[in-house]
């Protein structure tokens, strides 16, 4: 059997360690516990444009012309490391003199010897640069797209007040009460949809809007413009929670505005104390958006069976847009008109 060799034993594994070191591809430096370079890893070299000439034995701050001689880089390795075994992800940025602006992750790690003592210090570098240009240049992008859709709401906002200036002052000089009455239909359903825009506005433009407080501003603007004081009516809104992307939010919105302006137009006599409930509900299995009110309804003349207005024909428009189903059910209690659908759109959550 051969001898044991100590020695040749300590050999070996300072050969292997220098080996791993080498092959590892992310810059990498050994440090003895004064912070001299023991051994580097060839990315180290590559990266950072050193040579193991003139870098094995210095101190780590005095390399390139003390370009290593970064403040945030002193905290890591003098203050924090003393304190602490080992620092993951500390980012540092620093102007480089020969590489300019480069953005980096530390990763250090005492080692410790047989006593328990420092014997080294690893030191690890990942250069993550491109992806914090990529995370800025996203964020500046997302900003412009905030920006810009803003101004679009803003935009929009204004375009439909004129329009509704305009068809007011139309039915205000008109002859024909018959044209006036439609001047004034369409000058509140052009009102309508400036309602939920600005509520789409005043949710932050986000993928997905919460569809209980949606719901409870929009009705809450509409009974200031509606129902105002003139009128004993008052407006509730009940929901669970759910949410819905912007387009499926303006339907349920433009849906709601709709039955509020039928329940006010048709349900109350004039004087009549009533309210409305706006009622929402959704589960995994589908969503339920309901319109009551207990109103004593629309007196109808002779025989003539209900007439089908634009209100009416816009509900069950939208509501195919949903792939929903309308129901209404009338009695002495009042009218309830009830848009359900099956499936997780709008969604829960």
């Amino acid at each position: 059997m051969a001898d044991y060799n100590p020695l040749a034993t300590v050999a070996h594994g300072h050969s292997l360690a220098e080996a791993i070191v080498d092959t590892v591809r992310e810059p990498l430096i050994v440090l003895d516990r004064d912070l001299r370079v023991i051994a580097a890893s060839r990315s180290f070299y590559s990266t950072f444009g050193e040579e193991p000439g003139t870098t094995e034995g210095r101190m780590l701050f005095d390399l390139g012309d003390g370009q290593w001689n970064i403040p945030a880089l002193r905290i890591v390795l003098e203050d924090i490391i003393p304190k602490h075994r080992t620092v993951e992800a500390y980012e540092v940025e620093h102007e480089f003199p020969t590489l300019g602006r480069r953005v980096m992750l530390l990763n250090a790690r005492r080692v410790l010897d047989e006593t328990g003592s420092d014997s080294a210090l690893l030191l690890a570098i990942e250069d993550v640069t491109e992806r914090r240009d990529a995370e800025r240049e996203k964020d500046e992008l997302f900003q412009q797209k905030e920006v810009l859709l803003q101004e679009m709401h803003h935009r929009v906002a204004n375009s439909l007040q004129i329009i509704a200036s305009i068809l007011l002052l139309k039915a205000r000089t008109v002859q024909s009460e018959e044209i006036r009455l439609h001047l004034q239909d369409a000058h509140q359903r052009v009102m309508s949809v400036a309602t939920v825009q600005q509520q789409l506005q005043a949710s932050g433009l986000k993928e997905s809007i919460e569809i209980g407080p949606y719901l409870s501003k929009l009705c809450d603007s509409l009974a200031k413009s509606m129902v105002g004081e003139r009128r004993p009516l008052s407006i509730t809104v009940q929901s669970s929670s759910g949410r819905a992307v912007s387009s499926e939010a303006v339907s349920l919105g433009l849906i709601v505005t709709e039955l509020l302006i039928n329940a006010l137009k048709h349900a109350f006599s004039s004087g009549e104390e009533g309210e409305i409930l706006v009622s929402y509900e959704a589960q995994a299995s589908g969503w339920r958006l309901s319109v009551s009110d207990n109103g004593s309804g629309a007196k109808e003349e002779g025989d003539e069976p209900p007439h089908i207005g634009l209100g009416t024909s816009i509900v069950e428009a939208l509501a195919q847009q949903l792939n929903a189903t309308v129901q209404k059910t009338s009695g002495p209690q009042g009218t309830t008109v009830t848009i359900a659908a099956s499936g997780i759109t709008p969604s829960t959550g």
